[in-house]
């Protein structure tokens, strides 16, 4: 580290080579920097000046048009949508009337039809089923899975759960995974009993 006798001066002309002349910063680049800075916000940010008491500001982001909300005059005359929003009209008016109409009740029913068929309960099966269901599962679990047995006699999997278990088959997967656990290393243990601990903060009230 030089001494100060030794160390090249600012003020001296002799040791101008050692000053970097862009890294030098007068007042007029100071004030250009600041008035770049010095931006303004935008009007709905503001406070209000007819409002006298705070409010909320809905200024939600641009997005993309969807194509469900096309506007009346731009669909052909043939287009089947004009129908809806026909409807969707006649809704709006009655839902604000605080009357439905049947013109509002046909537009609910006249909506999309569903991805997938309905699931329907039924309540078929005897109890003379049930005992077939708890033998087939106790003679061979794991040829009469759950699966196969609500295929077979048209229930849910869960309603062949509540009538019978194979305690072999769930001691034969926690062993499977006992041994997938035993491979973990030191971080995806330490991982999955954070998890674990967060789920038992699921239930409490903050």
């Amino acid at each position: 580290m030089f001494s100060r006798v030794f160390r090249p001066s600012v003020a001296g002309i002799e040791n101008s080579g050692y000053v970097c002349n862009a890294c030098k910063r007068h007042q007029s680049s100071y004030r250009r920097t600041r008035k770049a800075l010095r931006v303004k916000p935008d009007p709905s940010f503001l406070p209000s000046t007819t409002e006298t008491s705070d409010h909320i500001i809905f200024n939600p982001p641009s997005s993309a048009p969807n194509v469900y909300h096309t506007p009346l005059k731009f669909l052909p005359p043939t287009d089947p949508r004009r129908k809806f929003h026909k409807l969707a009209s006649a809704a709006s008016s009655s839902t604000a009337s605080g009357v439905l109409s049947p013109v509002s009740t046909a537009s609910a029913q006249s909506q999309a039809p569903p991805v997938r068929p309905q699931y329907q309960k039924k309540y078929h099966l005897t109890q003379a089923q049930v005992d077939e269901i708890r033998t087939l599962r106790a003679q061979d679990p794991k040829q009469w899975t759950r699966t196969r047995l609500a295929e077979k006699f048209e229930c849910s999997q869960f309603f062949v759960s509540l009538c019978c278990s194979a305690p072999e088959v769930k001691a034969e997967q926690d062993k499977a995974l006992e041994d997938i656990k035993r491979k973990w290393g030191r971080k995806k243990t330490d991982a999955r009993e954070a998890r674990q601990e967060r789920k038992k903060l699921w239930g409490r009230e903050a």
